[in-house]
């Protein structure tokens, strides 16, 4: 009979990382009989081409995920946030999604995924023992309103 251990590992290697998701990959594709996993990347340079913002995420079986949306400071409050959800969203749409998801804490942009129609439809409290972390889902097509309807 095969023994079979446990090990934490802090710092494993990527490869190692990889066999767990093509792992739960395959036994996803069993499942949705196809893979339709892609990255998508925005980013935003200064003229010497240093990154100062972004938004990191995938799409995947017809939905959006938003991973990270980052700004430096020197950038927020003029817009940029507001165009890469935007561009976001529009490359999803163009991949055949319908559905975005991201979640957020409390003191980070609640208030910015509102304003754009996102839905709250989870919260988990206690992080730190101080912190909300806020779930949120959009239809996509769908103007800020529509997604009530989705329930």
């Amino acid at each position: 009979m095969t023994t079979y251990r446990i090990e934490l590992e802090e710092a494993a290697a990527n490869q190692d990382k990889q066999i767990i998701h093509e792992g739960l990959l395959a036994y996803n594709v069993a499942h949705f009989g196809y893979a339709d996993i892609r990255q998508l990347n925005l980013f935003i340079r200064d003229e010497a081409g240093q990154i100062v913002g972004g938004l990191l995420g995938y799409t995947y079986w017809d939905f959006l995920s938003v991973d990270i949306l980052w700004l430096h400071e020197a950038v927020r409050g003029q817009g940029y946030g507001s165009r890469l959800l935007r561009m976001a969203e529009e490359e999803a749409v163009t991949r055949g999604c319908h559905q975005v998801h991201v979640d957020t804490f409390e003191f980070q942009a609640p208030g910015f995924y509102e304003k754009y129609g996102y839905q709250r439809w989870g919260v988990l409290d206690g992080y730190d023992g101080r912190f909300k972390r806020i779930y949120y889902r959009k239809l996509l097509g769908s103007s800020p309103g529509e997604e009530q309807k989705q329930e």
